[in-house]
């Protein structure tokens, strides 16, 4: 969160698997009710309603300001970041992102969506909210998370940009984003949870419980029996070799050019790829993305005087 004149800018990455600011991370679910759940500790509570921040999994949806739960958990995340500071009656500019090849024909809508209210007052964790949403302006997902350390990009790079639900690659050159080689797919990792879960079912009869298959993705290991933890790591591992074949379908050339990764997939090249280390880094902050909406947007507001 950054401060600017008399209101914060506050970055959310709406992922498909987690929400992120650039202090918080939690997952990307809600469950709506008219009536009070039996568990409280991470409830909104807005025009009535009380929603369960954080459980069950979004669908993948390519539009999402046509689906209400982001507009929730984006007043989740902003409670999140305010509480940092015990802060809980300001304005709010909001500093989001599209992925790449999407931006330019949704950043219209999805500002919108954003900004459908101009004031909200909401409860989150057992604490009022008064926040007045003065703006929002929606960048380029993956992009944001170098922007700030754009001037480091000598040669030429692909930004590699790994979410749960889409893949985003961008080619820089010499410190320039090169618009003409940039790519969004449907390759998140989520496609990876899926291809473990059916190699589970296959070679054991066993369903794994998510929160299993996402800590050997995050750490590379977990605590449990060898045969299924080899199980799911060789599906990791063709899972992340089909990642760099897509690379290499969009010109990757690993002799020509280093590779960037970020986003929460970026673990899964660096336990399960074959690369060259020297060429190939891995940035493992989760929130850098978020960090990156906050950079960009107070730079252009900077630029203005702050005016919005």
């Amino acid at each position: 969160m950054k401060t600017l004149n008399d209101f914060k800018i506050i970055g959310i990455d709406h992922g498909y698997g987690n929400m992120k600011t650039a202090n918080c991370c939690f997952p990307t679910g809600v469950i709506a009710s008219d009536n009070e759940p039996p568990f409280t500790n991470d409830l909104l509570i807005w025009n009535n309603k009380y929603y369960s921040i954080g459980v069950g999994h979004k669908e993948f949806t390519a539009d999402k300001f046509t689906d209400e739960d982001y507009y929730i958990l984006t007043l989740a995340a902003i409670a999140r970041e305010l509480n940092r500071e015990r802060i809980t009656d300001t304005k709010v500019f909001i500093a989001a992102g599209l992925p790449l090849t999407w931006v330019t024909r949704q950043k219209e809508e999805f500002k919108k969506y954003l900004l459908q209210h101009r004031t909200v007052d909401f409860n989150f964790r057992k604490t009022d909210y008064h926040i007045e949403i003065i703006g929002a302006d929606v960048f380029p997902q993956g992009f944001a998370a170098i922007a700030e350390r754009l001037g480091e990009f000598k040669g030429t790079t692909m930004l590699c940009d790994i979410g749960n639900g889409t893949m985003n690659l961008l080619k820089i050159s010499d410190r320039k984003p090169d618009m003409l080689n940039m790519y969004t797919e449907k390759y998140g990792v989520y496609q990876c949870t899926l291809a473990v879960r059916e190699a589970m079912m296959r070679e054991h009869h066993t369903n794994l419980d998510e929160s299993i298959i996402t800590e050997v993705l995050k750490k590379g290991t977990a605590d449990i029996d060898g045969e299924y933890l080899k199980t799911i790591i060789t599906a990791a591992k063709v899972y992340t070799a089909e990642i760099f074949r897509k690379l290499r379908e969009h010109d990757y050339n690993p002799k020509l050019m280093k590779l960037y990764a970020v986003g929460g997939g970026g673990c899964l090249i660096r336990h399960f790829g074959e690369y060259d280390k020297d060429r190939v880094f891995v940035n493992s902050d989760i929130c850098a993305t978020a960090k990156g909406y906050e950079y960009i947007a107070y730079t252009k507001l900077s630029k203005n005087g702050g005016a919005v």
